[in-house]
């Protein structure tokens, strides 16, 4: 025995003492130590059995059941060499030592392998990891066959079976082996329970602890530190192998938060639920339980098909629930919104579902965050009234203007209607005064006649123009019409209205439309003409007051490529200041102080986009003027032409 086996502790006696009174030879069930070895067997198994009844299990559970197999055969075969010693049949049991061998072998591997689940869920068990079993069968048919050849152990005796002066020379290479696998595989163990668990968790505390009992007490033996029984190393390992138990499988892997990481998403603002591969619920921080205590109750280890079913939730929360589901089925992030009604007060959550997988595709877990964003909506809708109520004074003020130019437009028809009906009126009094005189002649009638068709031919002209401007002005204002939104018009009838609708306010600002035109009248636009009208007419007030009171040109050209009808507004007034550049279409700004909102052009902006499917953007040099170009799309097919839009 070596020295350093005197420092055994003296509660390792019983263990270590060679018993060999006849009473306890024919009574093994009276030695401690074999009743120790008894209890590891019945605890192994009944841990096997208790995985192996799991519902829902997963890869590592697989695994821990070939760790607790291959030490239920160790242990076997070490109880009944045990049992064979201790009634003094040992020399006709040899067989017993293929058993316990068999364990032996195979628990490093099952060690490396759990190892290596641990750390890579959902890995393939396939191609590089089954060579791991050929060093464990090589070792089992030299147990197998060692009466041959003596490779693996040179003689057998219980007492014995653990020195190394009965060990074989295969029995060298297989420990190394051995010793390789215990080492990395418990190493991956300890380093992945501190990357999912913290450094201080009771897994990581555990799985550590376990493999310092296993590894450290069967170095001691090999080396003949310690001088025990054979059955001794089955005790120790199932040791570890309890504490593994509880360390992995006891406090749910994957779901054991540090303290101060639980801490900290305890304060996060926004409800999460951790929900794994077969629809468990394995974690939620006090946010969710705080904002949904009273409408649903849940608890870890519960599944979503199981919470669904008690009733235990409201049906909001219910369906809520039923497209968490789908979208955990449907194995993709999913986005949506939904209210739940909360102490009497509706709530709404931009709800989002992320599934997490490995690098192979291997469902993880599902994490569902719960965002409360009632009052960003509520500001959202006060933002909404605020931009509708900003929008009618804009179109008030728009109406306003196009009513005094309209008023303007109609001042000189109605004026030569006026005078021509006075015309009329001195033609009717002199016919009815010649009815009676002789003196008047038939030609004299005539020439009354004719007269009187005069004054009435200068009135048609004037008629059709006011009901031309009247018909254009009831077509602008009906925008909410759904042909309005969705009809064909032409390249003329646009230019018409614009025309109708600014004279007045070119002819007061001293200012011109110059219309340069390279595309046919007759060339097709689809989408809200009014709409379009609106822009136009924005674009050139604005084009009218860039130059501040002065007389100016406005510029249009109309080009064409081959999908859109190209349109450029181009001034040459005072420019747009670099600063209100860079918010342009984004925000509702104005270079015309309190004269001005800035929605015209954030409104055109979005009507040419969203009525038209086209563009709008801009150059501008202060100082300089101002080029505002617009691409709107050309309907040239006869069949679109037809067939109304869906716009």
């Amino acid at each position: 025995m070596s020295p350093i086996s005197a420092l055994v502790p003296p509660l390792l006696a019983p263990l270590t003492a060679v018993h060999t009174h006849a009473a306890l030879l024919l009574h093994p069930f009276t030695h401690p130590e074999f009743l120790l070895t008894l209890v590891a067997l019945a605890a192994l198994a009944y841990i096997l059995a208790l995985i192996a009844r799991m519902k829902n299990k997963v890869q590592i559970h697989t695994a821990f059941l070939l760790l607790i197999g291959s030490l239920l055969v160790w242990a076997l075969g070490a109880a009944i060499l045990q049992y064979a010693y201790l009634a003094g049949v040992a020399a006709t049991w040899g067989w017993a030592v293929d058993i316990a061998y068999v364990g032996l072998i195979l628990t490093p591997v099952a060690i490396l392998y759990l190892g290596i689940v641990f750390a890579n869920t959902g890995y393939q068990t396939k191609g590089p990891i089954l060579l791991l079993l050929v060093v464990p069968a090589v070792s089992i048919g030299m147990v197998v066959t060692n009466p041959l050849h003596h490779l693996f152990y040179k003689t057998v005796e219980y007492l014995t079976l653990t020195h190394s002066d009965t060990l074989g020379p295969y029995f060298a290479f297989h420990t190394a082996y051995s010793y390789l696998c215990i080492l990395i595989g418990s190493g991956v163990l300890v380093v992945y329970s501190i990357k999912n668990a913290g450094f201080f968790s009771r897994q990581s505390v555990l799985i550590a602890l376990a493999i310092f009992i296993s590894f450290a007490y069967n170095l001691l033996l090999t080396a003949n530190v310690i001088d025990v029984q054979f059955s001794t190393n089955v005790i120790a390992f199932f040791l570890s192998v309890l504490l593994f138990y509880f360390g992995i499988l006891r406090y749910d892997l994957l779901n054991v938060v540090p303290i101060a990481l639980q801490r900290v998403v305890d304060h996060i603002s926004d409800s999460f639920l951790v929900i794994d591969r077969t629809g468990r619920i394995i974690d939620f921080n006090r946010t969710f339980t705080e904002t949904f205590s009273g409408i649903c109750r849940i608890q870890r280890k519960e599944t979503i098909d199981e919470l669904v079913e008690s009733g235990s939730c409201g049906s909001e929360f219910t369906r809520l629930l039923h497209e968490v589901a789908e979208a955990m089925a449907a194995r993709k992030a999913v986005r949506f919104e939904r209210a739940v009604t909360i102490d009497g007060q509706e709530k709404y959550f931009a709800i989002e579902v992320s599934t997490l997988t490995t690098p192979g595709d291997v469902v993880l877990s599902t994490i569902v965050l719960f965002k409360d964003v009632t009052e960003l909506k509520h500001a959202m809708d006060e933002v909404a009234r605020s931009n509708e109520s900003l929008m009618e004074k804009e179109r008030l003020a728009s109406l306003g203007q196009m009513i005094g130019g309209i008023a303007h437009n109609l001042k000189t028809p109605i004026m030569s209607i006026a005078g021509a009906a006075e015309g009329l009126k001195d033609l009717v009094d002199e016919y009815d005064q010649s009815i009676e005189d002789p003196q008047v002649t038939v030609e004299d009638h005539h020439e009354i006649a004719k007269e009187m068709r005069g004054w009435i031919g200068k009135i048609t002209p004037h008629t059709a123009y006011m009901s031309e401007i009247i018909t254009t002005v009831k077509e602008q204002m009906a925008v909410s019409s759904s042909d309005a939104m969705g009809g064909l018009f032409t390249l003329d009838e646009l230019l018409r209205r614009v025309d109708l609708l600014m004279k007045h306010e070119l002819k007061q600002y001293h200012c011109e439309l110059a219309v340069a035109r390279g595309v046919p009248g007759t060339t097709f636009m689809r989408g809200d003409i009014s709409g379009l009208v609106q822009v136009f007419d924005n674009l050139i007030l604005n084009a009218i007051h860039s130059y501040e009171g002065r007389s100016g040109t406005i510029e249009l050209s109309i080009l064409e490529d081959p999908q859109n009808l190209l349109f450029a507004f181009s001034d040459h007034g005072k420019g747009i200041p670099v600063a209100v550049q860079e918010k342009l279409f984004k925000q509702m700004v104005t270079t015309k102080g309190k004269g001005g909102t800035g929605l015209g052009l954030f409104i055109s902006a979005s009507t040419i986009k969203v009525s038209f499917g086209g563009r709008i953007w801009f150059e501008s040099e202060p100082g300089t003027g101002t080029t505002f170009h617009l691409a709107i799309p050309i309907v040239r097919n006869a069949k679109e032409i037809a067939e109304p839009s869906t716009l």
